[in-house]
């Protein structure tokens, strides 16, 4: 599935996965998160953080005409206070997704789905 976006000079579609990349390389830049986490715990391992190419795998991304609803999947920092890094995430994610494709975002869903203690 694809956004498509047209105007005056003609069409632009964007897949998903490139959305996905978007909203998890703005959320890895919040203070508090370790890492992004697979939407497929069972499947892909409980542990795993996922680097930055596999981003796709812990968000999902659905459009309701030109909304669009993000759902992440994030591991935060032991001792960070969650609901805090959560609205840092969701803050960030809409204001980067609004300023990088001029899309408006609807909601974003976060899910933490562990607390790591970060090696200093």
């Amino acid at each position: 599935m694809s956004l498509e976006i047209k105007n005056d000079f003609g069409q632009i579609d964007i897949a998903n996965d490139v959305i996905a990349q978007i909203a998890g390389g703005a959320a890895i830049e919040c203070y508090g998160v370790v890492g992004m986490a697979s939407k497929h715990q069972i499947r892909d391992g409980l542990t795993d953080i996922l680097r930055k190419e596999n981003f796709a795998k812990g968000v999902i991304i659905r459009q309701n005409g030109q909304d669009l609803n993000i759902d992440m999947y994030i591991i935060v920092s032991y001792g960070t206070k969650i609901s805090e890094v959560a609205y840092q995430v969701q803050s960030k994610v809409k204001y980067t997704i609004n300023k990088t494709l001029g899309m408006s975002v609807n909601s974003v869903n976060i899910f933490v789905q562990g607390v790591r203690v970060m090696n200093v």
